[in-house]
């Protein structure tokens, strides 16, 4: 079997034809876009999937219709500025070309299954100081939605988190199943917030303050806190705003 023949990676993406970049490192992905996008789109790869046209313009409903329509249990979603992927190996960053991509991706799903986790991912933070060598692997902590693995899932995104979706889907599937696995030896890098279209388009300090309010009416502000401890921002400025990144905090045995 070709690598990548087991699962799919579909990748959202909206408004950006001419500046998305995930199929320039990973050949083998899905484009998932509007239906009046699809001819753009197709003029830059040569897989894409299109989505009614009513169902884009919120993140959060196009990974609902791809976790309904997948028809598959093993699927990836990525985001559609990713860089790049690497693991640290004795202290040095290794770039994974997309042969070894796929091949991570493999064996992952074979451990995921093993542990019984649904929903799995990679470090969210390219940083060296933030992987710690002896807890290669994490249950209880947050799977961002640059890069999220699906295996079995049983689970919705709420369609109420327009940005903070992938919190969400973390909480609720530690609530329903105990646990996530995340590889931390492992990370992706990509452009977050810093380009047009995609989320950008509904983006704003006011809407992620109403997405952490509603985040922490849901989950309670013992699950889900503001991290005022953060050594880029001064005091001050925590103080008077939101923070971007909430900290998540379950109850639940895990590492």
């Amino acid at each position: 079997m070709e690598r990548g023949e087991g699962f799919k990676i579909f990748v959202p993406s909206y408004r950006r034809p001419k500046t998305c970049i995930t199929h320039r490192y990973l050949k083998k992905i899905y484009y998932v876009v509007a239906e009046e996008e699809k001819e753009r789109y197709g003029e830059i790869h040569n897989r894409v999937i299109a989505v009614p046209n009513e169902i884009q313009g919120r993140l959060v409903r196009v990974y609902n219709w791809i976790l309904r329509n997948a028809k598959m249990d093993r699927f990836v979603i990525m985001d559609d500025d990713i860089k790049k992927i690497q693991r640290w190996e004795n202290k040095k960053a290794i770039f994974l070309n997309e042969d070894r991509v796929m091949e991570f991706i493999e064996k992952a799903f074979l451990l995921v299954q093993e542990w019984g986790a649904h929903y799995w991912g990679i470090n969210v933070n390219i940083d060296k100081q933030v992987y710690r060598e002896y807890s290669p692997f994490s249950t209880v902590s947050y799977i961002g939605g640059p890069f999220m693995g699906f295996y079995k899932n049983d689970l919705l995104f709420d369609e109420r988190m327009l940005l903070k979706e992938d919190y969400d889907m973390t909480l609720s599937q530690l609530n329903k199943h105990r646990l996530v696995l995340r590889f931390n030896a492992y990370n992706y890098d990509c452009f977050q917030s810093e380009k047009e279209g995609g989320c950008s388009t509904y983006r704003n300090l006011k809407k992620e303050a109403e997405q952490l309010l509603l985040l922490q009416k849901k989950w309670g502000d013992q699950i889900v806190k503001v991290d005022k401890n953060l050594r880029s921002h001064n005091i001050k400025k925590i103080k008077n705003s939101v923070d971007y990144n909430p900290v998540i905090r379950v109850p639940i045995r895990g590492i």
